[in-house]
């Protein structure tokens, strides 16, 4: 029996189941070539998984803690900014002039500032009639209603009469009403007055006193006076004026 040439063997095997198997190997092949260029492309890169998500939310959660962080900037001081607000009035008292506390000083009334200085008491005792410049009193000696230029301290007779501040004696007099008067400058226009004194006195014009030095004594010199009990007339007088003397006694 003769047999076929391979060539011809091939050609019936294709023919038959051959072309069938042939066919699926291919389509095989397409199919494994396409899974795995698919998952080439669709692969992740190496490392970018759960880590990398972590990372990224993290940067965005401090980016929106940024931002809140700039907000809260904008209206809430840091604390070194606090520090130096808090540091500027304590600055600004320390850089202040001595002239400005001077000025300051200066701007009180004269009163106030006579009054800091002090009057001491030339006489012990209390005040039987009080200073009145603008509003008329009853005078017991005169039987009239009049003004009254000082205060009168009640004092026994004889009682020693002293210098209500530093200063100089200006004049040593008997007035006509208010009776032997010892006048003393205690300079910036300030003079204290002494009736009603007795007739011998320890000073003269130019003595220089001090505050306590004993002028003179209480006496009855004083004829517009003369119906009261003893006492001591005290007067104030400022740049000529009289002022009350219980603002500046102390």
């Amino acid at each position: 029996m003769r047999q076929k040439p391979s060539q011809h063997k091939l050609g019936d095997f294709l023919e038959g189941k051959g072309f069938y198997i042939v066919l699926f190997l291919c389509v095989a092949a397409i199919g494994i070539s396409g899974y795995f260029l698919f998952r080439g492309l669709f692969a992740q890169p190496e490392g970018f998984g759960s880590e990398s998500l972590s990372a990224v939310s993290g940067q965005a959660e401090m980016t929106q803690e940024d931002a809140a962080g700039a907000a809260a900037g904008e209206t809430d001081p840091s604390p070194g900014e606090e520090g130096t607000a808090a540091a500027l009035p304590q600055r600004e008292e320390e850089t202040a002039s001595p002239g400005d506390t001077g000025e300051a000083q200066a701007e009180q009334p004269e009163e106030e500032a006579a009054a800091s200085s002090g009057y001491v008491w030339p006489v012990e005792g209390s005040v039987d009639r009080d200073f009145s410049l603008e509003v008329f009193a009853y005078d017991e000696t005169m039987g009239d209603w009049r003004t009254h230029e000082g205060i009168d301290i009640a004092a026994e007779i004889g009682a020693p009469v002293a210098a209500c501040a530093k200063g100089t004696v200006t004049d040593v007099s008997t007035d006509d009403m208010m009776g032997v008067t010892v006048t003393v400058d205690h300079g910036g226009g300030m003079e204290s007055l002494y009736a009603n004194l007795a007739e011998s006195v320890n000073v003269q014009p130019g003595t220089e006193v001090e505050a306590g030095t004993v002028l003179g004594a209480v006496g009855t010199s004083a004829i517009a006076e003369s119906a009261s009990p003893s006492h001591l007339h005290f007067a104030l007088r400022e740049y000529g004026v009289m002022i009350d003397p219980l603002n500046y006694l102390h």
